[in-house]
């Protein structure tokens, strides 16, 4: 039996949004179970390079089916991560949703039986127990809302969940979080940066205050009671990209206090009244870090699963998972083994081919088999390299198959990195990769927890470890560990082990192979622009070594550019500060308002006529621009934008996705 779990919204990448698609569209997914057994597992904004993606699942739908050699009408069933018992008009407009983009993409007609919906915190549940190898566990699912509610709280034993408790939306968790963040400067899906800022903070500067934001109750219930004017009076409001003071540090940790007092609350109550050993959890909330170090450090259960995505796009595994297993009752469940479910690089000839259409910018060698040698020692020299092996992992971390990584000793390297690609908040922690025979020489690993591969959890450093980790050991101590296997992912856990040899440490620094602004890469192509926009030193892509050429910025200019699907040009009348109207051009996205970048007229110009089928430069000299200021004007507008990810350059002719599209459609009207 095929089922394809999927999520977000109705909306086709070049669309605008739609008002119905703005409530519950993000972290759009598809999963591909097959006989109850993951077969593929994609993130939209892998392929649509839109972070969060709140578009249809149709590349995500595409990669499923030709990973698992299925065409559409094999598809037994679309699982969808919401069931809207509460409001039915929502789920038939879903449902013709859903029906559309199909038809739109894949020229199907779904029928409307083969369409399934889950309880959102059912899938979230359902996809934490099915995978944890636990018999006997409480399931807690706790996230912003979804169904009318913002979490649940389930026993299961024998394979059956019985849910215990709803979590009610007015004391949603997940917003309790993000609305205190925006008085720091921080949006929705900023919920994480927070949490790393937390430790430079004291809880207990403002602890009586946040004491006031909620109460606990009898029987682990809780109410919130945010009162967001009494923060105005602690300090001035943050604005994005002011510096933090040390107040607003104090406000982090006092937040993040108070996520854990209540978790603690809730669990304890459940533990008690359940007996339970074993606590699976899931849901947005689910990848506060710190939060779940804590309750593995709190002794309350023997061992705890998180659910790596945790956040709505695991919660399209769980669609499918649980309607498998409504329709195969007794069947048993497969346990988590590793998340390498995305796409694959290719054969090594497939990797040659792409990396050679980039020679004017990049030189290239095969290292064969001494890829994992020569990798590891230009590491323990201290470069900063992009690694990209194999399948693509699923989820919102990178787990050694699309990586940055470094070494972890010197304090320097997370300003280094920062500098050369992350352009983030400089107090945000790196990650450290360990081989897991190693992780209790280095890391503080309580209960029967030996195996922690998914990076969800924050655990101590051991005291006589910290210093010499000093770019993976975060201010108070800890680091948000990922335990690496030789039986699940051998060519990474051969680096690590090479590296340590080399330098007696067997840990790396890695942290996801992206920019600030775009979803982790997928594709060589995308490993090769982002290394050609960051200042990585090297690229590994499968056995071949990258290193740039040196270009001047105008070279750029005979790349072929496009503008993404889901990017859009404006002009637009403004007045001056003398008085005056003047037209102003402004590049922007078509599933949000927020943040439009501004152009030069001339960009303007070109951007609007950028067919994919001239060069930037061919473009210039058909406008007749031949200045050499403009046309150095005109390159670092250009790389800039590029490396914003709002334009796409190519070293070849291509035919936008958007006519491709627009093609299929003609044909079936």
């Amino acid at each position: 039996m095929n089922i394809i779990g999927i999520n977000a919204g109705p909306d086709l990448v070049f669309e605008q949004a739609s008002e119905s698609s703005l409530a519950y569209s993000h972290d759009s997914a598809a999963v591909l179970i097959r006989d109850g057994v993951v077969i593929a597992g994609m993130e939209e904004e892998r392929l649509n390079r839109i972070k969060h993606s709140p578009k249809a699942p149709i590349e995500a739908i595409r990669f499923c089916l030709e990973q698992g050699g299925v065409g559409i009408e094999e598809v037994d069933y679309f699982a969808f991560y919401l069931s809207f018992h509460k409001v039915k008009f929502e789920l038939e407009r879903t449902r013709a949703g859903i029906q559309r983009y199909i038809r739109l993409a894949f020229g199907y007609e779904l029928p409307p039986e083969k369409i399934r919906f889950v309880h959102h915190h059912i899938a979230h549940a359902f996809s934490t127990y099915a995978m944890s190898r636990f018999d006997k566990s409480l399931i807690f699912s706790v996230d912003g809302s979804g169904d009318g509610i913002s979490g649940m709280i389930l026993t299961a034993e024998n394979r059956t969940m019985k849910p215990l408790r709803e979590l009610t939306r007015n004391d949603s968790l997940g917003d309790f979080y993000e609305r205190i963040i925006q008085f720091l400067g921080y949006r929705r899906f900023d919920e994480y940066k927070v949490m790393g800022l937390a430790p430079y903070g004291d809880p207990s500067v403002y602890r009586s205050v946040f004491k006031t934001f909620y109460s606990l109750l009898p029987n682990g219930n809780y109410r919130t009671h945010i009162n967001i004017p009494l923060l105005f009076e602690l300090c001035p409001p943050r604005k994005k990209a002011e510096p933090f003071t040390q107040q607003h540090k104090d406000i982090a940790a006092a937040l993040q206090e108070a996520l854990e007092d209540i978790i603690l609350h809730i669990v304890t109550h459940f533990k008690k009244e359940t007996n339970h050993d074993y606590l699976c959890l899931a849901g947005g909330v689910a990848h506060n870090c710190t939060m779940n170090g804590k309750l593995l450090y709190s002794g309350l259960f023997k061992d705890i699963f998180i659910q790596p995505a945790a956040h709505d796009a695991g919660a399209a595994l769980g669609a499918a998972l649980h309607t498998y297993h409504e329709e195969n009752p007794g069947q048993p469940y497969a346990p988590l083994e590793h998340l390498y479910w995305g796409k694959n690089i290719g054969s090594s000839d497939e990797v040659r081919q792409i990396v050679q259409a980039w020679d004017d910018f990049v030189e290239w060698e095969h290292m064969g088999e001494d890829t994992v040698e020569r990798t590891a020692q230009l590491l323990s020299e201290g470069h900063v390299i992009g690694w990209v092996q194999g399948r693509s992992e699923f989820g919102p971390r990178a787990l050694g198959n699309r990586s940055i990584v470094a070494d972890p000793r010197p304090e320097e390297n997370k300003h280094i990195i920062n500098a050369m690609v992350k352009m983030r908040e400089g107090y945000r922690p790196f990650a450290p990769s360990v081989l897991e025979e190693a992780a209790e020489e280095y890391y503080e690993i309580p209960g029967q927890t030996k195996q922690l591969p998914y990076m969800i959890f924050v655990v101590k450093v051991k005291e006589a470890k910290r210093k010499i980790l000093g770019a993976v050991t975060h201010v108070d101590g800890t680091a948000r560990v990922q335990t690496v296997s030789r039986s699940t992912n051998p060519k990474y856990w051969g680096l690590i082990q090479s590296f340590g040899e080399k330098t007696g440490v067997p840990i790396l620094l890695n942290t996801s192979f992206n920019n600030n602004v775009e979803p982790i890469v997928d594709s060589v192509k995308d490993s090769i622009v982002c290394y050609l926009t960051t200042k990585l030193n090297y690229l590994v892509v499968g056995d071949f070594l990258v290193k740039k050429r040196e270009n001047s910025q105008t070279d750029f200019l005979n790349l072929y550019p496009l503008l993404p699907q889901y990017v859009q040009l404006h002009l637009k009348r403004k007045a001056t500060a003398s008085g005056e109207l003047a037209t102003i051009a402004e590049i922007g996205m078509n599933y949000s308002e927020r943040h439009p970048y501004g152009i030069s007229l001339d960009m303007f110009t070109l951007l609007s006529k950028a067919d994919g089928q001239r060069t930037f430069l061919e473009q210039m000299q058909e406008e007749g621009w031949t200045d050499e200021s403009q046309r150095q004007a005109l390159a670092e507008e250009l790389l800039e934008l590029w490396s914003r990810r709002v334009v796409n350059l190519d070293p070849a002719a291509h035919m936008p996705l958007q006519q491709i599209y627009e093609a299929k459609m003609e044909v079936m009207i």
